[in-house]
C-alpha cells in the first residue's frame, strides 16, 4: 500500500482529497501545516507528497527541498495561483508536478499515478549508466570506460545509495544508517570517510563524489560538474 501525504491547510479540501485518491493501492494521510507535515514524513512510510504553497506556519517552497533532500520522494505542489513565474520557481526547486486550483480530480489522480510510476521504475532499475560509468547491481558488474571494477559489498551500497539520489546532498548519519544495516550497535566514525576514498580512487570519481563540507556527501552527474 503505498502512501500519499497531502499538506493542505484546508480541511475540506484535505479530506475531500484523501477520500478521491483512496484506492486499493494508495491511501492518502492530511497535514494541515508544515509542522505536522514533517512528522508525518518521520514516523509514515510515504511515497509522494501533495503539498500546498501557502501553510499557516510557512511556504511549501521553502519546505520542498527538506522533503527532496530528506526523502527523495516525488512532491506535486498545489496552489491557487498559476502565475508562470511560480510554476518555474516550484518545478526549479525541484517539484515533480505543478496543479493549480480549481482542478480536475481525475488529472490529479492521473498525475499522482504518473509520479508513482516513475518512483517505483526509478527504484526498481538496477542499473546506472552515465558517461564512462556503468553500474549493473543486479549482477555486481561495475565498470570505468568498459574496466571492470570489483567493489566491496559496503562499497556498492554506498554507490547505490549516491547514485540513486544523484544531485541531492545525503547527510552522514542518513549515509552510515543506509549502509551500516546489519544491527551493529557502533559504527568507527571513520568507516564513512575511508569507504568514500576507497570508491572515489577505485572508479576515479573525485568530481562524481564530492564532499559537502559539514553535511556529507553528493553524488554529481556529468551535466553538473
Amino acid at each position: 500500500m503505498k502512501r500519499i501525504l497531502i499538506v493542505e491547510d484546508d480541511k475540506t479540501l484535505a479530506s475531500g482529497l484523501c477520500r478521491a485518491l483512496k484506492n486499493q493501492e494508495t491511501e492518502a494521510i492530511a497535514a494541515e501545516n508544515l509542522h505536522t507535515a514533517k512528522e508525518c514524513l518521520s514516523s509514515e512510510d510515504v511515497a509522494l507528497v501533495i503539498l500546498d504553497v501557502n501553510l499557516p506556519d510557512g511556504n511549501g517552497f521553502d519546505f520542498l527541498p527538506y522533503i527532496k533532500n530528506t526523502y527523495n520522494i516525488p512532491v506535486i505542489m498545489l496552489t491557487a495561483n498559476d502565475l508562470e513565474t511560480d510554476i518555474v520557481a516550484g518545478l526549479e526547486a525541484g517539484a515533480d508536478d505543478y496543479i493549480t486550483k480549481p482542478f480536475s480530480l481525475a488529472v490529479l489522480r492521473a498525475r499522482v499515478n504518473t509520479q508513482l510510476r516513475r518512483a517505483s521504475d526509478k527504484k526498481n532499475n538496477q542499473i546506472y549508466v552515465s558517461d564512462n560509468y556503468f553500474f549493473d547491481f543486479d549482477r555486481m558488474e561495475f565498470r570505468v570506460s568498459g574496466t571492470a571494477v570489483e567493489l566491496s559489498k559496503t562499497e556498492q551500497k554506498l554507490l547505490r545509495v549516491l547514485t540513486d539520489n544523484a544531485g541531492i546532498t545525503l547527510s552522514r548519519d542518513k549515509l552510515v544508517d543506509r549502509i551500516w544495516t546489519d544491527g551493529s550497535e557502533y559504527v568507527d566514525e571513520n568507516a564513512l570517510s575511508v569507504t568514500v576514498k576507497r570508491l572515489r580512487d577505485k572508479l576515479n570519481a573525485k568530481t562524481y563524489i564530492k564532499t559537502v563540507y559539514g553535511i556529507g556527501y553528493v553524488w554529481v552527474n556529468k551535466n553538473e560538474n
